[in-house]
């Protein structure tokens, strides 16, 4: 059996076609849709790249693996999804990025190279082609095709309407993938990790003009918030409240264009993975590190605790159970989740650290208990960490920037690291826009945030026992294998 492991940067829930979106065309994800299970309220634990993804690569939430930035490195002491496809008998190989800075522990020294970026590879990954933030290979790929390009990866993204849709960042990387599996004569596990929907918002080629801003629908407007609550403690850097609505409706034109070319690319995925005759052995993983604010609630990117920053597509595709096809799952999932069932599927023991639930009985329709509500995490304490030169805050103050958000089919319930809080009352207001000071309700949200937390504290080493006979369930240590 293979494994197609694939992530979207950015990708909203509602974003595709089959979910129910009145203008994006996203035929191939709706074909994984209609022939697996798409997840349909399911959740990134945090954001932005690197702790939305180390929650997926890991099983863990960020409270206990804690990458809480772009650059807060993820320890080699977890297991994660590579190191477990290489327990199954895989060599993991990555196209694209995991954004996963190096352990400290694990760097030669002060002039390691390493630790000058976050773009580092996820620890047990093989490399078919990887794609730092400068996006290396392609811009020398353009180069090699006569195209005159700057060395920064953002500012050739920014262009790329002006070149044709074969020149794309995401056509070169599934050249790259398509490529490779030509030279494969066994079961492999790949990792294909598209940068796009992620901005800059401009979408390659005949797909920048492929939406008319006109038709796009309306955004959630925003409303007044404290501003403790809104910026500070939201860690906003984005906000797009201020501009033209021509200008957002603009912006997910291109948002909506950067999904239909990258949505066009995994169907020549699949047709290589058909013209080899595997379309049938081929497990098919689609998920996200985190989504899109897209100019609603007045912000854009990923940021705060609103959910359209952590509500991802999910959709999960087994050939060995057809009588699957077309089913959704209207409970909550979550990022957590992929690496247990992943383990389940590959008949490999689920790691003791993960966090997520497998969810093998959801995907096979049964109705088995299963959470009430989601749960991300929101760190911004990389705004405010100071600089080699300033004495450090020994006050914790940077331990104080931070939320922590559970929502659940009623309320939705924002808890920040300072003691104060935002419940939203959902049943009156679905789009996150009506608070409620009611006492009772809030000591119910917070109880359950709290049980949340101390039903997932990290369990590695606390559910054994090192006496005679070795009771518990002891973690993957290779040499007590």
């Amino acid at each position: 059996m293979n494994v197609l492991f694939i992530t979207l940067d950015q990708f909203r829930a509602d974003s595709m076609s089959c979910a129910g979106h009145p203008l994006v065309k996203t035929p191939n994800l709706d074909r994984l849709a209609r022939e697996g299970v798409r997840l349909a309220k399911h959740y990134s634990q945090s954001a932005p790249c690197s702790p939305g993804r180390a929650a997926l690569y890991t099983g863990t939430y960020q409270m206990n693996n804690r990458v809480v930035a772009n650059g807060t490195p993820l320890s080699n002491s977890f297991d994660n999804v590579a190191k477990l496809a290489r327990r199954a008998g895989y060599d993991p190989t990555l196209f694209g990025y995991t954004d996963q800075a190096v352990d400290p522990w694990s760097a030669t020294g002060k002039d390691d190279e390493r630790l000058l970026h976050y773009s580092g590879i996820l620890d047990g990954f093989s490399v078919g082609c990887q794609l730092p933030d400068d996006q290396g290979p392609w811009v020398a790929h353009l180069r090699e095709n006569g195209y005159d390009v700057v060395d920064n990866g953002i500012e050739v993204l920014r262009n790329e309407s002006s070149r044709p849709v074969e020149m794309s960042l995401s056509t070169f990387l599934t050249n790259e993938f398509i490529d490779w599996l030509k030279t494969q004569d066994s079961s492999w596990f790949t990792h294909l990790s598209y940068l796009r929907p992620h901005p800059p918002y401009n979408a390659a080629g005949t797909f920048s003009t492929m939406y008319d801003p006109d038709d796009v629908p309306a955004h959630i407007e925003p409303i007044p918030y404290e501003e403790r609550h809104f910026i500070h403690k939201g860690g906003s850097k984005n906000p797009a409240s201020s501009a033209p609505s021509e200008m957002v409706r603009d912006m997910r034109a291109q948002y909506y264009g950067m999904i239909s070319e990258v949505d066009e690319q995994l169907g020549r995925v699949f047709a290589a993975i058909e013209e080899r005759g595997e379309w049938n052995e081929t497990i098919i993983i689609v998920t996200a590190d985190h989504g899109d604010q897209l100019g609603d609630h007045g912000l854009k990117e990923k940021l705060g605790f609103f959910p359209e920053s952590y509500n991802i597509l999910g959709l999960w595709r087994d050939p060995k159970f057809p009588n699957r096809g077309g089913r959704v799952i209207e409970k909550f999932t979550e990022n957590v989740d992929i690496m247990p069932t992943l383990a389940e599927a590959l008949g490999v023991e689920v790691p003791a650290q993960c966090d997520g639930r497998v969810m093998t009985p959801l995907l096979n329709g049964e109705d088995v208990p299963w959470r009430a509500s989601a749960h991300y995490e929101w760190d911004y304490r990389a705004f405010f960490i100071p600089s080699a030169e300033t004495p450090w805050p020994f006050d914790r103050a940077l331990s104080k920037m931070n939320l922590a958000t559970t929502l659940t089919e009623e309320w939705a319930y924002v808890h920040f690291a300072d003691g104060t809080a935002l419940l939203f009352d959902l049943v009156a207001d679905p789009t996150w826009r009506t608070t409620t000071d009611d006492a009772s309700k809030l000591y119910h949200a917070a109880s359950a945030q709290l049980n949340w937390r101390q039903e997932h504290l990290r369990r590695e080493m606390t559910d054994l026992l090192v006496e005679p006979g070795m009771p518990g369930r002891w973690p993957n240590i290779p040499q007590l294998a």
